[in-house]
C-alpha cells in the first residue's frame, strides 16, 4: 500500500533537549514541564495530537525526563487521597493526563539533533506516515493546524510541514522554505522546493519559516540515516526535507500549509510569559478576575 493512501495514526513528540535558555529553572525540571498557567506545556501538545485523531503517541526523551512520563501515567497515592476528600474535581484533573492517550517512551541516548530524535521513532512509527510535533510551540485549540496538515498528507501524500510568516529580521532563527503554487483551492496550500535551516541574514529564500508541526512520508528515515550533521553540529530534519523537496522520488514531494492562527513559542521566555498570560486572560475560570488586576496592573505602572 502506497504511503499516499494510508492514514497517519502515530504522532512523535521530541522531548530530550536540556532547556538551556530556561536555566536555571530547568536544572532538574524537564523544559516540557514547565507550567502553562496549570498544565505542563507537554500536555497541551498531546491534547493537540489526540484531538487531531492521533492517540498513540511517542515521545523521544532522554536523561532527567522521568517527571514526563510520571505525569502521563497514574498516581495511585494522590488518586486514593482525593478520594478520601472527596475532592471529585481534582481527582478528574489528576486522571485526565493519563487517560489522554495511550503514551509510549524511547530514550535518544545522544543529543545529536531533531533528525536524530525523529530517525529513534523509527522502530515504533514502521512503514506509515506519521506526525511530529514540537513542545515548544503551542498551537490554539481553536486552530486547526495538525488536523489541515493530515488532510493534505492524506490526499496528496509525500510529507506536509507548517509555515508561518516571520519577520525578514527573524529568519535567521528558523528554516526557511522556497515555495511554489499547488493549485489549491483553499489557498493554504503550497509546494515547498527548497529549505534552508537557519539561513544567514539576508540570504532567506522567503519569510515563511518552519514552525514545529510535520506530517512525514516514512522515507525520511532512510533519508535521515544518511544525512550529515548540518547546522551547529547537528542532523537537522530540514536537511532531510530539503532533500525531499529538491528530489520529490525519493519518497514524494514536501507540502506546506500556511498557518496564519493562534501559536504560543514556549522555547523563548518572553512569548512564554506571553502565553501563560493569554492562555489565563481566556480562560472562563481565571480570566475575568485575571483580565482586570492586568488592567489595573498597566495603570498603575504607566505602561503603555
Amino acid at each position: 500500500m502506497s504511503t499516499h493512501h494510508r492514514r497517519t495514526r502515530k504522532a512523535v513528540i521530541p522531548a530530550a533537549g536540556l532547556g538551556t535558555r530556561f536555566l536555571p529553572a530547568t536544572k532538574a525540571t524537564p523544559k516540557e514541564m514547565l507550567p502553562v498557567v496549570d498544565r505542563p506545556a507537554i500536555e497541551y501538545v498531546v491534547a493537540e495530537a489526540v484531538r487531531s485523531g492521533l492517540d498513540d503517541v511517542l515521545m523521544v526523551t532522554g536523561r532527567n525526563k522521568r517527571a514526563l512520563e510520571d505525569h502521563f501515567d497514574r498516581a495511585y497515592e494522590l488518586e486514593h487521597l482525593l478520594e478520601l476528600k472527596g475532592d471529585l474535581g481534582k481527582l478528574r484533573q489528576v486522571r485526565e493526563s493519563s487517560e489522554l492517550a495511550d503514551v509510549h517512551y524511547v530514550r535518544q541516548g545522544n543529543p545529536l539533533g531533531l533528525g536524530h530524535a525523529v530517525l529513534c521513532a523509527e522502530p515504533h512509527v514502521g512503514d506509515a506516515p506519521f506526525a511530529v510535533l514540537l513542545g515548544d510551540d503551542l498551537i490554539d485549540e481553536r486552530d486547526l493546524l495538525l488536523a489541515r496538515m493530515l488532510e493534505v498528507q492524506e490526499q496528496r501524500g509525500g510529507s506536509v510541514v507548517a509555515l508561518m510568516e516571520v519577520e525578514d529580521d527573524r529568519t535567521h532563527l528558523y528554516g526557511c522554505a522556497a515555495v511554489a503554487p499547488s493549485g489549491d483551492e483553499a489557498g493554504d496550500v503550497l509546494t515547498v522546493t527548497d529549505l534552508v535551516e537557519k539561513p544567514e541574514p539576508g540570504t532567506a529564500p522567503s519569510n515563511l519559516a518552519v514552525i514545529g508541526r510535520y506530517v512525514l512520508a516514512p522515507q525520511i528515515f532512510e533519508i535521515l540515516r544518511k544525512t550529515p550533521p548540518g547546522r551547529g553540529g547537528e542532523v537537522q530534519l530540514t536537511d532531510a526535507l530539503r532533500q525531499l523537496a529538491l528530489d520529490p522520488a525519493l519518497g514524494g514531494p514536501v507540502h506546506a500549509v500556511v498557518f496564519r492562527g493562534r501559536r504560543y513559542d514556549t522555547g523563548d521566555r518572553g512569548d512564554y510569559l506571553r502565553a501563560v498570560v493569554r492562555l489565563a486572560c481566556e480562560r472562563e475560570d481565571l480570566g475575568p478576575e485575571f483580565r482586570a488586576w492586568l488592567g489595573e496592573f498597566v495603570e498603575e505602572e504607566g505602561i503603555r
